[in-house]
């Protein structure tokens, strides 16, 4: 355990390293279920009080929505990263640099992020070859969203700095603060304003503002090496650098991998209104399928940094095994009873017949390959965690 003047910070350089990736990963994994539950609950309340159309464009700007989203949350855990590394090397000062030069790089991005999302929005959903029925209502969707993005992205800057000091457990009870803010938003602006997908978009954005609040009024309160300052707000440029080097490449990877997703969606478009909502139910059990591996490799960048930071190359190989054999063992164990009853999660989100037939059909082959992902995932978490500098700062 980490000393008082830590806060809630967990120091992962000792002890049982199963136990400290378990103690790590489970709240992330819960609070992961919880974001989850803001598009699963959007989608859910339009497909079964709105219409088959709205329930497509809901899944049809997904794609759009990572691009931007995840080339922010690749840069985010380079910031996670390096505060890891300097954690756990007991450099308190450079953490604290670190952490604000992260909210200031963020406060950047949300601009940029927020136009962006509203300029690209017509030209990725002509490229996605997106129906007409389905246009206007993906539009608003989107202005909606973007006008509102940057509670998201301050909730994930606060909590990639929390859990870069071993708390997992606050940004998971933000998050399921947030997610039955949401919920309840969702029924009350549908069924009882009847607002349609404009009111789930609202529900979702006034979600994320919530759970933005709640990390930063905890960052600014803290009296951990994390803590907030308003008089300590500026660019360290030689911090941003080293943050920029670690953080890039999984922003880029997440990016391409999104922008990728825009021409699979527009392959789907191509089938129709059905298809397109039989790919929208799939992609939210695919998400909750992925959810266990991205925990775990996300509890793996935390371990692999801080003992990166103290020199314990050995343990970081013990870190790495066992973050693989946990992975593979929490994707492949459920992933049978998802097989299995296919049909069933597909029709509650869209009870529609040919809407249930596609998306088992997408369940069904592609499921089997999740397991490959797990060494990927967990390699590339661990090569983030172990990125260093060509010159320490």
């Amino acid at each position: 355990m980490a000393d008082s003047k830590k806060g809630t910070g967990v120091k992962m350089t000792e002890g049982n390293i199963t136990k400290l990736i378990i103690r790590f990963a489970i709240p992330l994994l819960l609070g992961n279920i919880f974001q989850q539950l803001y598009n699963m609950v959007d989608s859910w309340v339009v497909g079964n009080f709105v219409s088959n159309e709205a329930f497509s464009a809901v899944g049809t700007v997904g794609p759009i929505i990572n691009m931007l989203i995840g080339f922010f949350m690749g840069l985010s855990s380079g910031a996670s990263v390096v505060i890891s590394q300097y954690y756990g090397a007991g450099k308190d000062d450079k953490v604290s640099d670190t952490v604000h030069t992260a909210i200031v790089m963020t406060i950047a991005l949300a601009v940029v992020i927020t136009v962006l999302g509203l300029v690209m929005m017509p030209v990725m959903l002509g490229i996605m070859n997106t129906p007409s029925e389905v246009y206007p209502v993906a539009s608003k969707y989107l202005t909606i969203y973007f006008g509102g993005v940057s509670g998201l992205m301050f909730y994930n800057i606060g909590a990639s700095i929390l859990q870069a000091v071993g708390d997992s457990r606050r940004p998971f009870y933000f998050l399921a603060a947030a997610a039955l803010t949401n919920i309840v938003l969702d029924l009350v602006f549908v069924i009882v304003f009847h607002m349609g997908v404009e009111g789930v978009a609202y529900a979702t954005v006034i979600a994320q503002l919530a759970s933005a609040v709640l990390v930063m009024m905890t960052l600014f309160q803290t009296d951990a090496c994390v803590r907030i300052s308003l008089s300590k707000l500026k660019m360290h440029w030689e911090i941003l650098a080293r943050i920029i080097r670690v953080g890039i490449p999984a922003a880029l990877q997440m990016a391409i991998i999104s922008f990728s997703n825009i021409f699979v969606q527009s392959y789907i478009n191509h089938f129709g209104a059905d298809c397109m909502s039989g790919w929208t139910a799939y992609s939210k059990i695919d998400a909750l399928m992925l959810l266990p591996m991205q925990s775990i490799g996300l509890a793996t960048t935390t371990f692999v940094g801080q003992n990166i930071g103290v020199g314990r190359v050995d343990r970081v190989k013990q870190g790495v095994r066992t973050g693989l054999m946990l992975s593979l063992a929490a994707t492949v164990i459920p992933m049978i009873p998802v097989m299995i009853f296919a049909p069933q999660l597909v029709a509650f989100f869209n009870p529609k017949k040919e809407v249930v037939d596609y998306g088992v059909l997408m369940i069904r082959w592609i499921s089997p390959f999740y397991a490959l992902t797990c060494s990927s995932n967990i390699q590339s978490a661990a090569l983030r965690g172990s990125a260093t500098p060509r010159h320490r700062c």
